[in-house]
């Protein structure tokens, strides 16, 4: 592993101190997996040997304590959370601060505050990357988070369907809208293997990562199976590429992961911080 280097964010935000990539993990509609898929993306990384984080963007309905394993309330300390770590895996999630049964009846600038709270008041450790599991959809809640976190760039989670294909499309146009960097397209869900017969079928259809990527101009950074097991061990709380016997979900993870890091290696180098602050002094 080579040291990481910080990538530019959009807009000229100011980079955070102790995170050198921020990329949001993305989706235009629910029910895609993309928190699954954000969890294991990020044990990929941390297999691959890097100082990885997840914050659980989605206020409204959290999926990372139960795909993590964690429950706990985060410790405080100078006034500053202190992430749960779990799997080697920096956490922050508001499902860790309320009760999950609880509905967050909040309007959209309540739920943008709130998650800027939540990665400015967290005491982080120098991370590599921080993927941040956006919630779905394309609305001003989203917007306003791309407009005011810095962002070395954004990952889309797709399903073939055409109805997720639709609401893919939707939340590049808002990627690019806000001038962040789109890595790739990931298409979840893209085939299921019978395990009992062998068969394999393409239950939500195909091509989805094709047509984006030809009409887009946006990678493939690969696809994922149905699978059953990605299944059971999200609820059973620990990400699949870190669970025994799932050589081949963990290597179409480090792949995804590794063309992932090659996309953001094109992405001008961000500069700010690493200039020596001149100061002028009175002789």
């Amino acid at each position: 592993m080579t040291d990481v280097v910080a990538r530019q964010v959009q807009n000229q935000l100011k980079p955070h101190s102790q995170i050198k990539n921020m990329i949001a993990v993305a989706s235009g509609k629910g029910g895609v997996g993309k928190s699954t898929v954000t969890a294991n993306l990020g044990a990929a990384l941390h297999k691959m040997g890097f100082k990885v984080g997840i914050l659980d963007a989605d206020i409204y309905g959290p999926s990372q304590p139960q795909i993590m394993g964690a429950y706990e309330k985060p410790e405080t300390q100078n006034g500053q959370f202190k992430p749960i770590m779990r799997h080697g895996i920096a956490t922050m999630s508001m499902g860790y601060l309320v009760d999950l049964a609880t509905p967050m009846i909040w309007r959209g600038p309540m739920v943008s505050q709130a998650l800027q709270q939540l990665l400015n008041d967290t005491a982080w450790d120098p991370l590599d990357y921080l993927l941040i599991d956006l919630p779905p959809g394309t609305g001003d809640i989203q917007l306003t988070l791309c407009q005011k976190i810095p962002l070395a760039g954004a990952v889309i989670v797709t399903t073939p369907q055409d109805l997720s294909l639709i609401d893919a499309r939707r939340a590049i146009a808002m990627f690019q809208k806000v001038k962040v960097t789109i890595l790739g397209v990931i298409e979840n869900m893209s085939l299921y293997h019978c395990p009992a017969c062998g068969h394999e079928e393409a239950i939500f259809g195909a091509g989805a990562a094709e047509f984006i990527a030809e009409h887009d101009q946006v990678p493939i950074l690969g696809t994922l199976p149905l699978s059953r097991l990605i299944r059971e061990d999200s609820d059973q709380g620990c990400p699949s590429v870190l669970c025994e016997g799932r050589d081949e979900i963990t290597e179409a993870y480090l792949a995804i992961a590794q063309k992932m890091l090659d996309e953001l290696a094109l992405c001008k180098k961000e500069y700010a911080g690493v200039f020596p602050k001149i100061v002028v002094e009175k002789g």
